[in-house]
Protein backbone atom coordinates (compact mmCIF):
# COMPACT_ATOMS: atom_id res chain seq x y z
CA UNK A 1 0.00 0.00 0.00
CA UNK A 2 1.57 3.60 -0.59
CA UNK A 3 1.42 5.57 2.09
CA UNK A 4 0.21 8.64 1.84
CA UNK A 5 1.99 11.87 2.75
CA UNK A 6 -1.71 13.99 3.03
CA UNK A 7 -5.42 12.56 3.35
CA UNK A 8 -8.52 14.65 4.06
CA UNK A 9 -12.03 13.52 4.16
CA UNK A 10 -15.04 15.61 3.85
CA UNK A 11 -13.24 18.91 4.36
CA UNK A 12 -15.73 22.10 4.56
CA UNK A 13 -15.09 25.44 5.20
CA UNK A 14 -17.13 28.65 5.66
CA UNK A 15 -16.20 32.18 5.60
CA UNK A 16 -19.64 33.47 7.26
CA UNK A 17 -22.57 32.55 4.68
CA UNK A 18 -20.04 32.09 2.25
CA UNK A 19 -19.15 28.11 1.67
CA UNK A 20 -15.71 27.58 0.34
CA UNK A 21 -15.54 24.03 0.52
CA UNK A 22 -18.34 22.00 0.58
CA UNK A 23 -16.85 18.44 2.30
CA UNK A 24 -13.73 17.66 -0.61
CA UNK A 25 -11.96 14.55 -0.39
CA UNK A 26 -7.90 14.52 -1.10
CA UNK A 27 -5.36 11.14 -1.18
CA UNK A 28 -1.66 12.78 -1.86
CA UNK A 29 1.03 9.02 -1.97
CA UNK A 30 4.42 10.34 -0.18
CA UNK A 31 6.81 11.24 -3.19
CA UNK A 32 4.37 12.58 -5.70
CA UNK A 33 3.33 16.15 -7.09
CA UNK A 34 -0.37 16.63 -6.98
CA UNK A 35 -2.06 19.70 -8.38
CA UNK A 36 -5.04 21.48 -7.50
CA UNK A 37 -6.70 23.82 -10.07
CA UNK A 38 -9.55 26.16 -9.95
CA UNK A 39 -10.62 29.89 -11.06
CA UNK A 40 -10.11 31.99 -8.71
CA UNK A 41 -11.75 32.50 -5.33
CA UNK A 42 -12.36 28.62 -5.80
CA UNK A 43 -10.37 27.99 -2.54
CA UNK A 44 -6.83 26.64 -3.78
CA UNK A 45 -5.53 29.18 -1.04
CA UNK A 46 -8.19 27.75 1.63
CA UNK A 47 -7.18 24.37 1.17
CA UNK A 48 -3.13 25.43 1.62
CA UNK A 49 -4.26 27.27 4.77
CA UNK A 50 -6.45 24.38 6.06
CA UNK A 51 -3.69 21.85 5.35
CA UNK A 52 -0.83 23.77 6.56
CA UNK A 53 -2.15 24.76 10.14
CA UNK A 54 -2.97 28.45 9.15
CA UNK A 55 -6.99 27.89 9.47
CA UNK A 56 -9.43 25.88 11.46
CA UNK A 57 -11.43 23.37 9.39
CA UNK A 58 -15.35 23.94 9.90
CA UNK A 59 -15.98 20.16 9.48
CA UNK A 60 -14.07 16.48 7.68
CA UNK A 61 -10.84 15.05 8.81
CA UNK A 62 -7.38 15.67 7.69
CA UNK A 63 -4.15 13.38 8.29
CA UNK A 64 -0.92 15.70 6.87
CA UNK A 65 2.44 13.64 7.63
CA UNK A 66 0.05 11.07 9.71
CA UNK A 67 -0.63 13.89 12.19
CA UNK A 68 -4.29 16.17 12.73
CA UNK A 69 -3.39 19.83 11.90
CA UNK A 70 -5.91 20.75 14.64
CA UNK A 71 -4.73 17.97 17.74
CA UNK A 72 -1.19 18.09 16.76
CA UNK A 73 -0.26 21.21 14.78
CA UNK A 74 3.53 21.38 15.76
CA UNK A 75 4.23 17.88 14.44
CA UNK A 76 2.18 18.94 11.28
CA UNK A 77 4.92 22.21 10.92
CA UNK A 78 7.45 20.00 11.89
CA UNK A 79 6.78 18.04 8.31
CA UNK A 80 5.86 21.04 5.90
CA UNK A 81 7.26 23.70 4.31
CA UNK A 82 5.15 26.58 2.58
CA UNK A 83 6.30 29.10 0.15
CA UNK A 84 3.31 31.20 -1.37
CA UNK A 85 2.28 33.16 -4.18
CA UNK A 86 4.04 36.32 -2.81
CA UNK A 87 7.52 35.66 -1.65
CA UNK A 88 8.76 35.78 1.98
CA UNK A 89 12.31 36.99 1.07
CA UNK A 90 13.14 40.09 3.04
CA UNK A 91 14.42 42.50 0.16
CA UNK A 92 17.11 44.30 2.66
CA UNK A 93 18.51 41.06 3.40
CA UNK A 94 21.62 39.33 1.59
CA UNK A 95 20.44 35.74 -0.27
CA UNK A 96 22.58 34.11 2.76
CA UNK A 97 21.16 36.75 5.68
CA UNK A 98 17.60 35.26 4.27
CA UNK A 99 18.63 31.49 4.54
CA UNK A 100 20.54 32.23 8.01
CA UNK A 101 17.04 33.93 9.34
CA UNK A 102 15.34 31.20 8.54
CA UNK A 103 17.85 28.85 10.13
CA UNK A 104 17.47 30.66 13.18
CA UNK A 105 13.51 30.98 13.26
CA UNK A 106 13.76 26.79 13.52
CA UNK A 107 15.83 26.67 16.35
CA UNK A 108 19.13 25.45 14.27
CA UNK A 109 22.68 25.26 15.90
CA UNK A 110 24.54 28.13 14.31
CA UNK A 111 26.87 25.72 13.32
CA UNK A 112 24.42 23.71 11.21
CA UNK A 113 22.33 26.49 10.06
CA UNK A 114 25.75 28.10 8.39
CA UNK A 115 26.04 24.20 6.94
CA UNK A 116 22.99 24.14 5.62
CA UNK A 117 22.68 27.66 3.96
CA UNK A 118 25.96 27.16 2.39
CA UNK A 119 24.36 23.66 1.17
CA UNK A 120 20.86 25.46 -0.60
CA UNK A 121 23.10 28.19 -2.08
CA UNK A 122 25.05 25.87 -4.15
CA UNK A 123 21.88 23.27 -4.87
CA UNK A 124 19.85 26.76 -6.28
CA UNK A 125 22.55 28.13 -8.19
CA UNK A 126 22.47 31.07 -5.68
CA UNK A 127 26.51 31.31 -5.09
CA UNK A 128 26.50 35.14 -6.88
CA UNK A 129 23.63 35.96 -4.56
CA UNK A 130 24.85 35.32 -1.44
CA UNK A 131 26.59 38.67 -0.13
CA UNK A 132 23.86 40.80 -2.68
CA UNK A 133 20.83 42.28 -1.04
CA UNK A 134 18.08 40.36 -2.27
CA UNK A 135 16.32 43.38 -3.96
CA UNK A 136 18.84 43.57 -6.46
CA UNK A 137 17.63 39.75 -7.15
CA UNK A 138 15.98 38.09 -10.72
CA UNK A 139 12.56 37.44 -10.67
CA UNK A 140 13.74 34.13 -10.85
CA UNK A 141 16.48 34.47 -8.43
CA UNK A 142 14.11 35.68 -5.57
CA UNK A 143 11.63 32.91 -6.67
CA UNK A 144 14.53 30.17 -6.12
CA UNK A 145 15.91 31.67 -2.97
CA UNK A 146 12.15 31.43 -1.02
CA UNK A 147 11.86 27.81 -2.18
CA UNK A 148 15.14 27.43 -0.86
CA UNK A 149 14.37 29.15 3.00
CA UNK A 150 11.60 26.86 2.67
CA UNK A 151 13.82 23.98 2.46
CA UNK A 152 16.11 24.94 5.22
CA UNK A 153 13.89 22.81 7.66
CA UNK A 154 14.29 19.77 5.13
CA UNK A 155 10.70 19.56 5.12
CA UNK A 156 8.71 15.82 3.61
CA UNK A 157 5.81 18.20 1.78
CA UNK A 158 6.20 20.91 0.60
CA UNK A 159 2.97 23.58 -0.65
CA UNK A 160 3.63 25.75 -3.13
CA UNK A 161 0.96 28.21 -3.89
CA UNK A 162 1.45 29.53 -7.74
CA UNK A 163 5.18 29.41 -7.37
CA UNK A 164 5.64 30.61 -10.91
CA UNK A 165 3.77 33.42 -10.75
CA UNK A 166 4.91 36.61 -12.61
CA UNK A 167 8.35 34.72 -13.87
CA UNK A 168 9.62 35.04 -17.54
CA UNK A 169 9.25 31.42 -19.42
CA UNK A 170 13.23 30.59 -18.54
CA UNK A 171 12.58 31.28 -15.16
CA UNK A 172 9.44 29.06 -14.68
CA UNK A 173 11.29 26.15 -16.40
CA UNK A 174 14.04 26.42 -14.10
CA UNK A 175 11.64 26.43 -11.08
CA UNK A 176 9.82 23.17 -12.72
CA UNK A 177 13.27 21.66 -13.08
CA UNK A 178 14.16 22.46 -9.17
CA UNK A 179 10.15 20.92 -8.19
CA UNK A 180 11.12 17.55 -9.93
CA UNK A 181 14.80 17.34 -8.02
CA UNK A 182 12.93 18.02 -5.14
CA UNK A 183 10.44 15.08 -5.39
CA UNK A 184 13.30 12.35 -6.86
CA UNK A 185 14.55 13.18 -3.45
CA UNK A 186 11.36 11.84 -1.86
CA UNK A 187 9.43 15.21 -0.86
CA UNK A 188 5.78 15.66 -2.07
CA UNK A 189 4.66 18.37 -3.50
CA UNK A 190 1.33 20.07 -2.98
CA UNK A 191 1.15 22.59 -5.97
CA UNK A 192 -1.61 25.41 -6.75
CA UNK A 193 -1.22 27.16 -10.28
CA UNK A 194 -3.29 29.18 -12.63
CA UNK A 195 -1.09 28.13 -15.30
CA UNK A 196 -2.69 24.56 -17.02
CA UNK A 197 1.15 23.80 -18.66
CA UNK A 198 3.17 24.26 -15.51
CA UNK A 199 0.60 21.35 -13.73
CA UNK A 200 0.73 19.12 -16.82
CA UNK A 201 4.23 19.38 -16.86
CA UNK A 202 4.70 18.27 -13.25
CA UNK A 203 1.97 16.98 -11.91
CA UNK A 204 1.09 12.79 -11.21
CA UNK A 205 -2.25 13.48 -10.72
CA UNK A 206 -4.58 16.95 -11.10
CA UNK A 207 -7.83 17.74 -9.07
CA UNK A 208 -10.01 20.75 -10.49
CA UNK A 209 -11.89 22.80 -7.94
CA UNK A 210 -14.92 24.72 -8.49
CA UNK A 211 -18.03 25.72 -6.37
CA UNK A 212 -16.67 24.26 -3.57
CA UNK A 213 -16.45 20.42 -4.33
CA UNK A 214 -13.42 18.28 -6.90
CA UNK A 215 -15.47 18.32 -9.83
CA UNK A 216 -12.69 15.80 -11.66
CA UNK A 217 -9.65 13.88 -10.69
CA UNK A 218 -7.09 11.79 -12.54
CA UNK A 219 -3.68 12.14 -14.42
CA UNK A 220 -3.82 15.04 -17.31
CA UNK A 221 -4.19 12.49 -19.46
CA UNK A 222 -6.83 10.96 -17.97
CA UNK A 223 -8.54 14.42 -17.30
CA UNK A 224 -7.74 15.10 -21.28
CA UNK A 225 -9.75 12.03 -22.35
CA UNK A 226 -12.92 13.24 -20.78
CA UNK A 227 -12.98 15.69 -22.96
CA UNK A 228 -14.38 15.75 -26.97
CA UNK A 229 -13.20 16.90 -29.70
CA UNK A 230 -9.90 14.84 -29.94
CA UNK A 231 -9.45 14.03 -33.88
CA UNK A 232 -6.83 13.33 -36.48
CA UNK A 233 -5.96 14.88 -39.18
CA UNK A 234 -5.19 13.76 -42.33
CA UNK A 235 -3.13 15.18 -45.46
CA UNK A 236 -3.47 14.25 -48.83
CA UNK A 237 -1.53 14.73 -52.48
CA UNK A 238 -4.33 15.55 -54.28
CA UNK A 239 -7.86 16.08 -54.38
CA UNK A 240 -8.71 12.29 -55.45
CA UNK A 241 -7.05 10.82 -52.89
CA UNK A 242 -9.06 13.35 -50.40
CA UNK A 243 -12.46 12.33 -52.11
CA UNK A 244 -11.61 8.55 -51.95
CA UNK A 245 -10.87 8.92 -48.27
CA UNK A 246 -13.73 10.66 -47.86
CA UNK A 247 -15.65 8.29 -49.25
CA UNK A 248 -14.39 5.40 -47.68
CA UNK A 249 -14.15 7.41 -43.81
CA UNK A 250 -17.90 9.19 -44.15
CA UNK A 251 -16.11 12.28 -42.21
CA UNK A 252 -17.80 15.43 -43.11
CA UNK A 253 -14.89 18.04 -41.56
CA UNK A 254 -12.60 18.86 -44.99
CA UNK A 255 -10.88 21.55 -46.31
CA UNK A 256 -10.49 21.22 -50.08
CA UNK A 257 -8.06 24.06 -50.58
CA UNK A 258 -5.68 22.19 -47.39
CA UNK A 259 -6.67 18.80 -48.88
CA UNK A 260 -7.41 17.53 -45.81
CA UNK A 261 -9.90 15.16 -43.62
CA UNK A 262 -10.53 15.70 -40.05
CA UNK A 263 -11.34 12.40 -38.36
CA UNK A 264 -12.45 12.27 -34.77
CA UNK A 265 -11.21 9.84 -32.53
CA UNK A 266 -8.43 9.94 -29.29
CA UNK A 267 -5.33 9.43 -31.44
CA UNK A 268 -4.60 6.29 -29.38
CA UNK A 269 -1.97 4.19 -31.63
CA UNK A 270 -4.10 1.66 -31.25
CA UNK A 271 -7.07 3.89 -33.24
CA UNK A 272 -4.48 5.57 -35.56
CA UNK A 273 -3.29 2.03 -36.74
CA UNK A 274 -6.78 1.16 -37.51
CA UNK A 275 -7.36 4.00 -39.60
CA UNK A 276 -4.25 3.62 -41.46
CA UNK A 277 -4.72 0.13 -42.24
CA UNK A 278 -8.47 0.49 -43.35
CA UNK A 279 -7.15 3.45 -45.88
CA UNK A 280 -3.96 1.29 -46.94
CA UNK A 281 -6.75 -1.38 -47.49
CA UNK A 282 -8.33 0.51 -49.86
CA UNK A 283 -5.29 1.87 -51.56
CA UNK A 284 -5.32 5.04 -50.53
CA UNK A 285 -1.98 7.37 -50.02
CA UNK A 286 -1.44 9.55 -46.63
CA UNK A 287 0.71 12.20 -47.20
CA UNK A 288 0.80 13.21 -43.62
CA UNK A 289 -1.50 13.31 -40.33
CA UNK A 290 -1.27 15.07 -36.95
CA UNK A 291 -3.25 14.04 -34.24
CA UNK A 292 -5.22 16.80 -31.93
CA UNK A 293 -6.06 16.15 -28.23
CA UNK A 294 -7.64 18.19 -25.93
CA UNK A 295 -5.20 20.43 -23.28
CA UNK A 296 -5.96 21.16 -20.04
CA UNK A 297 -7.52 24.57 -21.03
CA UNK A 298 -9.87 22.40 -22.97
CA UNK A 299 -10.32 20.58 -19.48
CA UNK A 300 -10.53 23.65 -17.10
CA UNK A 301 -12.94 25.17 -19.29
CA UNK A 302 -15.17 22.61 -19.99
CA UNK A 303 -15.49 21.73 -16.25
CA UNK A 304 -15.34 25.25 -13.81
CA UNK A 305 -18.24 27.54 -14.28
CA UNK A 306 -20.68 24.78 -15.46
CA UNK A 307 -24.00 23.28 -14.13
CA UNK A 308 -23.24 19.91 -12.14
CA UNK A 309 -25.19 18.28 -15.17
CA UNK A 310 -23.16 19.25 -17.49
CA UNK A 311 -19.80 18.06 -15.46
CA UNK A 312 -21.38 14.87 -14.75
CA UNK A 313 -21.47 14.35 -18.24
CA UNK A 314 -18.06 15.00 -18.95
CA UNK A 315 -17.26 12.78 -15.95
Amino acid sequence: MTKLAIEAVGLRKSYGHKLVLDGIDLRIPEGSIFSLLGPNGAGKTTTVQLLSTLLRADGGAIRVAGHDPESEPDRVRAAIGVTGQFSAVDDLLTAEENLLLMADLWHLPRAEGRRRAAELLERFDLQDAARKPAATCSGGMRRRLDIAMTLISRPRIIFLDEPTTGLDPRSRRGTWQLIRELVADGVTIFLTTQYLEEADQLADRIAVLDGGRIVAEGTAAELKSRIPGGHVRLQFGDIAELESAAAVLGVLARDDEALTLQVPGDGSTHALRALLDRLDQESIEVEGLSVHTPDLDDVFLALTGQPDGVREVLR
